[in-house]
């Protein structure tokens, strides 16, 4: 139907959501501070229990809810201690907490919409429609409506974890309900009883383990959200798996993965024995109940008594935001270490680049260091200047544009023909890079026919050396500083048109209000500063296998001059 026009939907949706952001937002961040205080203190009361007691005491559980079967409290206690033995412990908190609080608020949510759902017919044509539509939209897509509302954390990850993990607990509640035999309704309607009666009385009972089934999916559902909640700064293990996807670093990925993976299992496992056939109970001994009781009450009595005693952290909190690029990576931690150094007590936030933009300028995140200017990041710039406060270059002499291996003939991205099938291997699709490697595929009359294939930064990497060894022809969206400049011949394209941008540099932004709220923090990020060569130094030793935090403490004992001239 050609002669139709085009259903404006992709503007009133925008229009939609901007409304709701402009006209409630009062009630947006009155969710969001409370949320926030909710889940922090569920965060800090987890991560207080001392990590051996809640390893003992999570076995011990098991032990008593598995009686004369020992592979699953075996599996706990292993798989338990493994995710300590690899530093993961907090970050399995911070996962936990967003799962609790997704599947509580799911569970709270779902169970009387289900009911009614069962009991009402003009509900449930109404309900059913609505749980389609979350259940088969990406999402991804739900993180957009989520940071528009809540900004970034773990507030809106929750947010985007109900709409996803929902519908489950409606639609089985609903099944359980209309599957109770009708004969044993039809009795109870003879002997009298009320709607409410019937519904506590008999048919929840007889729906129990349908509404379980559905349940244990939520917790699923919320739990495989964590990875994609991680994209707007949600912390835990998801973290983890992202940063090393961007990265392609496939040991972080695995060990996270795992994590991931033993929570889900042990989590799934106590979930099912609530679930037990009619007549059937857990634990049907008294004093296995009771030894249920204690242990949970220990761990609990050894959390408050840690917290307690423990002494907090007295250094000023500061979010320094940043994108997980080898030279981000690189920037971001070497300062974080250098402001822990001096007393600062810092988080550091990976998040997509559009999000770091608005999380600066809504003032959720206090720095970063990742802003190339005058072209890459320039229409985020022209987009949020007016919100932030741009301190000036950190690194001069970063550059951008397309690079290939030394052996390739071509020297000018006007010469290019058919090298590399017509693909240019890029990043991450929301960066800076990739507005003007499209741009520049625009403009050059002999790439037409070219493609642009997003990825990532670690992806983009990972193809350069595997057509570096062999030989092949390949065309990236480069940058210096970048430890690949060190491993490998490289050179830039040259480009006649500048569409990729001349030399540029690196800069420091905060949100507007920083000098005012913590004006000697701010003077730090102001002096920041160091060279192409000191970055690529800790990019590389990061390439080589060493942790980011490992690779900026060496370089700061190395460097220990100028880090200190940044607090003078």
């Amino acid at each position: 139907m050609p002669n139709l026009p085009k259903v404006p939907l992709e503007s009133w949706i925008s229009e939609g959501v901007n409304w709701l952001t402009t006209h409630l937002s009062g009630l947006f961040n009155l969710m969001q501070r409370s949320g926030q205080s909710i889940m922090d203190g569920l965060t800090n009361g987890l991560t207080a229990i001392p990590m051996p007691l809640m390893i003992a005491g999570l076995t011990v559980i098991a032990i008593l809810t598995t009686p004369k079967k020992y592979g699953f409290p075996l599996f706990t206690l292993i798989g338990l201690a493994l995710i300590a033995n690899q530093n993961l412990w907090s970050d399995l908190m911070s996962t936990v907490t967003l799962v609790i609080m997704a599947s509580v608020i799911s569970l709270v949510i779902g169970i009387p919409l289900g009911i009614i759902t069962a009991k009402s017919p003009k509900t449930a044509a109404i309900v059913k429609p609505i749980l389609d539509f979350m259940q088969t939209m990406p999402g991804f897509v739900y993180l957009i409506p989520a940071v528009a509302f809540f900004g970034i954390g773990v507030v809106p990850g929750v947010f985007a974890s109900i709409i996803f993990a929902l519908p489950p607990m409606v639609r089985m509640t609903d099944l359980g309900i209309r599957q109770v035999p009708v004969a044993l309704v039809e009795a109870a309607d003879s002997f009298g009883s009320t709607t409410w009666q019937k519904l506590i009385k008999l048919e929840l009972p007889n729906a129990r383990n349908t509404i379980l089934a559905g349940a244990n999916q939520t917790i699923m559902l919320a739990l495989s959200m964590v990875v994609t909640a991680s994209m707007i700064g949600a912390p835990g293990l998801g973290r983890g798996v992202l940063s090393a996807v961007q990265r392609a670093d496939v040991g972080s990925g695995f060990v996270n993965g795992l994590g991931l993976v033993i929570l889900a299992i042990i989590i799934d496992r106590f979930t099912q024995k609530l679930n037990t056939k009619p007549g059937q109970k857990v634990a049907t001994r008294p004093w296995r109940r009771w030894a249920i009781l204690a242990t949970a009450l220990i761990m609990i009595g050894g959390g408050v008594v840690n917290a307690v005693t423990s002494q907090k952290s007295s250094g000023q909190k500061v979010n320094l935001g940043y994108v997980s690029w080898d030279s981000e990576v690189a920037s971001t931690n070497v300062l974080a270490e250098s402001l822990r150094q001096h007393g600062y007590d810092v988080t550091m936030t990976p998040l997509d680049n559009a999000v770091l933009w608005q999380s600066l300028a809504n003032g959720q995140v206090d720095a970063s260091v990742s802003a190339w200017l005058p072209y890459t990041h320039k229409a985020l710039y022209d987009r949020y200047k007016n919100d932030i406060s741009l301190l000036g270059p950190n690194l001069h002499g970063a550059k951008t544009g397309f690079v290939v291996p030394d052996y390739m003939k071509v020297n000018s991205i006007a010469d290019l023909t058919n090298e590399a099938n017509k693909t240019v291997t890029g990043i991450e699709p929301g960066a800076g890079e990739m507005i003007t490697a499209q741009k520049t595929l625009d403009s050059y009359s002999n790439l037409k026919g070219w493609n642009l294939l997003s990825a990532s930064s670690g992806a983009m990497a990972t193809a350069l050396d595997k057509a570096y060894k062999t030989k092949q022809d390949i065309v990236v969206t480069g940058w210096s500083p970048h430890w690949m400049f060190s491993k490998y011949k490289l050179k830039y394209l040259q480009d006649p048109k500048g569409t990729m941008g001349k030399n540029e540099s690196i800069n420091t932004i905060t949100r507007k209000d920083l000098k005012k709220d913590n004006p000697k923090f701010e003077k730090v990020m102001d002096r920041f500063n160091w060279t192409k060569e000191d970055m690529e130094s800790v990019m590389l030793d990061i390439q080589n296998g060493a942790k980011p935090k490992q690779a900026a403490t060496k370089w700061l004992k190395s460097h220990q001059k100028l880090a200190d001239s940044w607090y003078k």
